[in-house]
């Protein structure tokens, strides 16, 4: 797969002829972005990876930062569809073929909230407001309009939803007009911003294709979009990118961004370390120990378990902690623990649901993770998907399914959410601390690798 930064001079033949299926995306998180590890990332891009390998095609991917230049490439068709979380009555208002629709999403009024909320758009009259050209909100405003005369709005163009939610933040604007799936991913990077409430009507988010497009390939991507409906391919998918949003509110968000620079510094070398030791991102390993302890190192809990990493006397045991209140032998020891975890899993099971299991099995046990598992498959849902598992979590506190439980009762619950929490967790650090490199690290004044104990 390779991204073409400008289109070809001649209009493509259909995948099916070439066998390469060109598309045309726009940067954004629900779409396609270069993700901490490199490699392109999105919603969207991997729904569209997954249509292209059913295919056996290759991708080759084209980036504009306007909907409308992607359109300017379908009407010469120099891609096959365009992906840019384009809602459905713009497809249709540029007289292009609509695809499937891929899901549905509100369109949010965001404020901050250190300001008085609107309640509705009579409250925005006279308000400095702003939406992004060809998001699909200039119709619903003109609406909105007519009702109040007083509604005017900024129309930017060349801007990422993000820096429309900055501009916010930074006091330029009074509210935005935004997707929920643009916002969802935001929630923890601007948590003094939020939904005021909502207009209009969902809108819903397809892939555009030229006038006269092949019609093999339309009839493929219909075929593939009912297919991934039926085999769970776009619950994963979704659930990767937006399963675990909202799970914090604005208290969590808050402090973990103030306490990451009080006591992260101090913390930092021994997380790079455990990296170096397990291959573990050690911003992953960071979130854990701000969940289990907010960065504690002398945290002790009613039930026993203590240090940093909240590691209770067995584990540390087996983990060669000899001191849990150690800080650098507790993050050691909690990262060689999520390793087990992750290496006591089936090796079919495929990142990242492999990390999301394993922190589930980190808080609750490999045993009640296995039965967990289970009762997934006893429920219809596949055990190596975590979308599937984190249904069934609760059911080991029920009772409900205890003929395919062998470790008996367990707060699935709490696993849930200690696994949900840190998938947020580490969404905030993966913005705002850089990756560590061993081996350009080298030579560093860190320490060198030595046992935990």
């Amino acid at each position: 797969m390779s991204l073409a930064l400008a289109a070809c001079s001649q209009p493509v033949p259909p995948p099916e002829i070439s066998g390469e299926l060109r598309v045309g995306a726009r940067n954004s998180p629900a779409t396609y972005y270069i993700a901490p590890n490199g490699e392109p990332a999105g919603f969207e891009h991997d729904l569209i990876r997954a249509f292209s390998q059913s295919q056996n095609w290759s991708l080759d991917w084209t980036e504009k930062s306007r909907p409308e230049a992607l359109f300017e490439l379908l009407d010469s068709h120099h891609i096959h569809l365009a992906a840019a979380a384009l809602p459905r009555a713009v497809v249709k208002d540029r007289h292009l073929i609509a695809g499937p629709v891929l899901f549905e999403t509100p369109v949010h009024i965001v404020y901050r909230t250190s300001d008085k909320q609107p309640r509705s758009m009579a409250d925005l009259s006279d308000k400095r407001l702003a939406l992004i050209i060809g998001a699909g909100h200039t119709p619903i405003l003109m609406r909105q309009k007519r009702k109040h005369p007083g509604l005017s709005w900024a129309a930017l163009e060349n801007v990422w939803p993000e820096e429309l939610l900055a501009q916010l933040q930074a006091g330029k604007y009074d509210a935005v007009v935004i997707n929920g799936m643009d916002f969802d991913p935001m929630r923890n990077v601007y948590p003094g911003l939020a939904v005021a409430f909502d207009i209009g009507d969902t809108q819903q988010i397809v892939w555009a294709l030229p006038p006269r497009s092949s019609q093999a390939l339309r009839n493929a991507l219909a075929r593939f979009v009912e297919q991934a409906r039926k085999d769970g391919t776009i619950k994963r998918i979704y659930e990767r990118y937006f399963g675990h949003v909202r799970k914090l509110d604005s208290g969590d968000i808050l402090g973990i961004l103030q306490r990451r620079p009080q006591r992260l510094p101090g913390l930092r070398q021994h997380f790079h370390e455990a990296q170096t030791l397990t291959g573990i991102d050690w911003r992953l390993l960071a979130a854990i120990g701000y969940q289990e302890s907010q960065w504690n190192s002398m945290a002790t809990s009613p039930t026993g378990v203590r240090g940093l990493m909240m590691l209770t006397g067995q584990t540390a045991d087996r983990m060669g902690v000899s001191n849990r209140l150690d800080p650098r032998q507790s993050i050691l020891g909690g990262a060689r623990y999520l390793a087990l975890m992750k290496d006591s899993l089936p090796a079919r099971i495929p990142e990242p649901d492999r990390t999301w299991l394993a922190l589930a099995a980190y808080n609750q046990g490999q045993g009640h993770m296995e039965d967990a598992r289970r009762i997934a498959q006893a429920r219809g849902g596949n055990p190596d998907n975590w979308v599937d598992v984190k249904e069934a979590l609760p059911y080991l506190g029920r009772g409900t399914y205890s003929k395919v439980m062998r470790y008996g009762y367990a707060r699935g619950g709490e696993a849930l959410h200690f696994a949900e929490n840190i998938r947020n967790y580490y969404d905030i650090l993966l913005r705002l601390e850089p990756e560590f490199n061993p081996l350009i690290n080298l030579g560093s004044s860190e320490d060198g690798l030595a046992a935990p104990g």
